[in-house]
């Protein structure tokens, strides 16, 4: 049964040791943004902490003015095989290094960065928001992520959008929503109202007999479509109608009087 033993070279020494660059771990944040910026898009500013490289040390993580040795215990591997002994027989199992830790090198660590190569410190970064962008939305921007280990290239930032409410408008997808009321006897003979759009203030026409809950729409007045901003949803605006909960005299025998003359063309 001995012979199992070699079932341990699946584990093998094909591993290297650590000391060579490595990619940078993505950043993300998040960015909050108002909804007339979502619309049209913007560009914004922040600051980001990250991990830069050590300026003491370069990125190395070593002492400057010392030099790193081979780990005399892995000879430069990182790893090493222990055996161990189990019912089936003998087995090989490869570990990290408990010398070096992995890097396969012994050095005396940077007092800056503690060894790491790394600082953290914060920098302004530009970002253009694209037209047509939504919560949730995200923006990649290359190579601003957190710097790799050992002088490794840096990862990406990517943005999450986070887009404030309107205090008017509202949308979905491309389309934007919002109402306007109007009295009922505007709803009954037409009428024109400004309504606040994306674009500002328009002019919407209220057609005579226009019923409660009707929905007016403005072409073309809505959110650019991401990636194609020269097309537009629509802006959809909801009519409510007020009706009054008291009329003077002379009002309610103006409506009995409306009533009876619909009645009688009704007849």
């Amino acid at each position: 049964m001995g012979g199992m033993g070699g079932m341990g070279g699946m584990g093998g020494m094909g591993g290297r040791a650590r000391n060579g660059p490595m990619v940078g771990e993505d950043k993300r944040v998040e960015l909050s943004i108002e909804f007339q910026e979502a619309v049209f898009g913007c560009d914004k500013e922040f600051e980001v902490v990250r991990l830069h490289n050590c300026d003491d040390c370069k990125g190395g993580g070593v002492k400057a003015g010392t030099t790193p040795r081979t780990c005399d215990q892995c000879q430069g591997q990182g790893q090493v095989i222990t055996m161990a002994r189990t019912p089936l027989g003998n087995f090989q199992q490869v570990q990290t290094c408990p010398k070096c830790g992995g890097e396969g090198v012994i050095s005396t660590p940077c007092g800056t960065c503690s060894g790491d190569g790394r600082v953290r410190r914060g920098k302004r970064i530009s970002l253009q928001v694209p037209a047509g962008v939504d919560t949730g939305s995200r923006l990649r921007v290359r190579e601003e992520g957190d710097v790799g280990r050992k002088g490794g290239p840096p990862g990406n930032l990517v943005v999450y959008l986070r887009v404030r409410d309107d205090s008017e408008l509202r949308r979905d997808g491309v389309t934007i929503m919002s109402s306007v009321t109007v009295p009922y006897t505007d709803a009954i003979l037409g009428t024109t109202v400004r309504v606040k759009t994306v674009d500002g203030m328009v002019e919407l026409k209220i057609p005579p007999g226009t019923q409660p809950g009707t929905t007016l729409v403005m072409g073309k007045k809505g959110v650019p479509k991401l990636g194609a901003p020269n097309q537009r949803g629509d802006h959809n605006v909801t009519v409510n109608v007020s009706i009054p909960k008291r009329l003077s005299k002379e009002e309610k025998a103006l409506v009995e009087n409306l009533s009876e003359l619909a009645a009688g063309v009704s007849a």
